[in-house]
């Protein structure tokens, strides 16, 4: 007789609300990790994700050894390895976080849930974070998600007591099939480095969170970094929301850092908000959230312009820099992945799904239920959010004004002035003879002549496709609420989810 706790985006024994009623069970607990070759080879999955989860796997098995226990590590199908596990130790319930994945896992969890049902054993969930499966009404999230963010926190639970699972293979095999190749400058992951990432930020450098996120030059360090450890829940979002509470709280905290926190706290909320997107609506992975702008588009992508913008080739500075950080880091900050996506969408006239399976694949960070609704926002098919079209060369002179971020990752302009990095085509023969500039490629269109054509497109379609019926589903369905049906926005509003709000930390 034994408990399996099967881990997936959740690598951690501290507030592990599977783990903990395991132990409290007194039963004996198998704590256990399958590596899924058939999840691994999902168009939105990568290398860069793997070894991070590779290196977070270790980190789990050193905690759960620490308490007595051991890490389990199969590989194969979920449920093959659990009837394996029925025969040798005779498991008699299953205890896991619900997860909130793409179209793949949903299935697999189905199947381990009818699996479970038809070889008698109990198979329970829980709440990861504030995020609510079954929800009736979207007025009442916000009620679920204060109480689910404020409850208590589990402390790892002591004297684990498992059963011997020697037998099994100790070692971690890596998927045959990977997306991508390197990524040198990566996030490492584990519990310890997300501990670490937390204390540092609010301890000195979440002062000026707000104001320094939006920059690709100051967000690095005035971000969190957590994005990947809540992604793939190396720590939990509950943790982090609460550690910050009690910092911005303190008698002893400065009224800047308070405000800093209170903005941070903000983006955990939206981070739940979105992934509630993708709970109420799974088909949001494959297509638009508002059904009818899905045909806005027709039609086989322009492969050269698709090409360019993913290689970092498009010869608009900032984007290029950005797409070029992000494949070698695999992270950039909220405003530059939203310039990204719409850029994509809009001046290269590109349909959604390619351009978003390609940053997912980029990010070590990759969180399905942010990332399909944020890139269906940025491509403007909500129906609800006002089309957000980024001018690269008024970004670039806002957030990049020296071009120091730009000259660190497009080595073909190091050589180039501020007053001309921003818009290179447009220098003479001499000056980039003088300055350099010759290597680097000549824009893929003009782009504000590109966003002026989309934005009339966009509006002609909407004019003549798009029905009040389906706007106002949308609405009720996804809209943000600030508490009871009072604060909602009016039928046909555009959603009140500006763009500085991007969950990405």
């Amino acid at each position: 007789m034994a408990v399996v706790v099967w881990f997936k985006r959740d690598l951690r024994v501290e507030d592990h609300g599977p783990l903990y009623a395991a132990v409290q069970s007194g039963q004996p607990v198998v704590p256990l990790y399958v590596v899924e070759p058939e999840y691994w080879q999902q168009p939105d999955t990568s290398r860069r994700q793997w070894q991070f989860v590779a290196e977070s796997l270790e980190s789990l098995r050193k905690q759960l050894k620490r308490l007595g226990s051991d890490l389990l590590i199969a590989h194969g199908e979920v449920i093959r390895t659990l009837d394996d596990l029925k025969q040798q130790y005779g498991i008699t319930q299953v205890f896991c976080h619900q997860e909130t994945g793409g179209d793949w896992t949903f299935q697999r969890d189905k199947a381990v849930i009818a699996w479970c049902q038809s070889q008698q054993i109990e198979f329970r969930e829980w709440q990861g974070f504030g995020v609510v499966r079954r929800l009736v009404n979207r007025d009442d999230w916000d009620q679920h998600w204060n109480r689910i963010i404020k409850s208590t926190r589990l402390p790892a639970p002591e004297g684990i007591r498992s059963p011997d699972t020697s037998g099994w293979p100790q070692s971690l095999p890596a998927p045959a099939q990977l997306n991508g190749g390197p990524c040198p400058d990566r996030q490492a992951g584990g519990s310890e480095r997300a501990i670490a990432l937390l204390d540092s930020f609010l301890e000195r450098r979440c002062v000026g969170y707000q104001y320094n996120m939006s920059s690709p030059l100051t967000a690095p360090r005035a971000c969190s970094r957590l994005s990947p450890h809540l992604a793939w829940g190396t720590i939990s979002l509950r943790d982090v929301y609460q550690q910050s509470k009690e910092t911005g709280d303190h008698r002893n905290t400065l009224p800047r850092k308070k405000k800093s926190l209170t903005s941070f706290r903000s983006r955990l909320h939206w981070h739940c908000h979105f992934i509630q997107k993708l709970e109420d609506e799974p088909e949001l992975e494959f297509r638009a959230m508002h059904r009818e702008l899905e045909h806005l588009k027709t039609g086989p992508n322009n492969s050269e312009r698709l090409h360019r913008w993913q290689e970092g080739q498009t010869g608009w500075p900032l984007v290029d820099a950005c797409m070029r950080s992000l494949e070698h880091t695999g992270w950039i900050n909220f405003r530059m992945r939203a310039m990204l996506m719409a850029v994509a969408s809009y001046q290269l006239w590109l349909h959604w799904r390619d351009p978003a399976l390609h940053l997912a694949r980029l990010f070590t960070d990759f969180e399905p239920g942010i990332h399909y609704p944020q890139a269906q926002m940025q491509s403007g098919l909500t129906g609800i959010n006002a089309l957000r079209i980024y001018n690269p060369v008024l970004q670039s002179q806002k957030l990049d004004p020296e071009g120091e971020f730009i000259r660190r990752w497009i080595p073909e302009l190091a050589g180039v002035p501020a007053e001309m990095i921003h818009t290179p085509w447009l220098m003479t023969p001499a000056q980039k003879q003088r300055f350099g500039g010759n290597t680097y490629i000549s824009p893929v269109c003009d782009h504000e002549q590109a966003a002026r054509v989309a934005r009339k497109a966009v509006g002609e379609f909407r004019k003549r496709q798009v029905s009040q019926t389906e706007t106002d589903r949308v609405l009720n369905r996804h809209g943000s609420r600030k508490g009871p049906t009072q604060n909602r926005p009016r039928t046909g509003s555009h959603d009140s989810e500006p763009a500085s709000q991007l969950p990405l930390f």
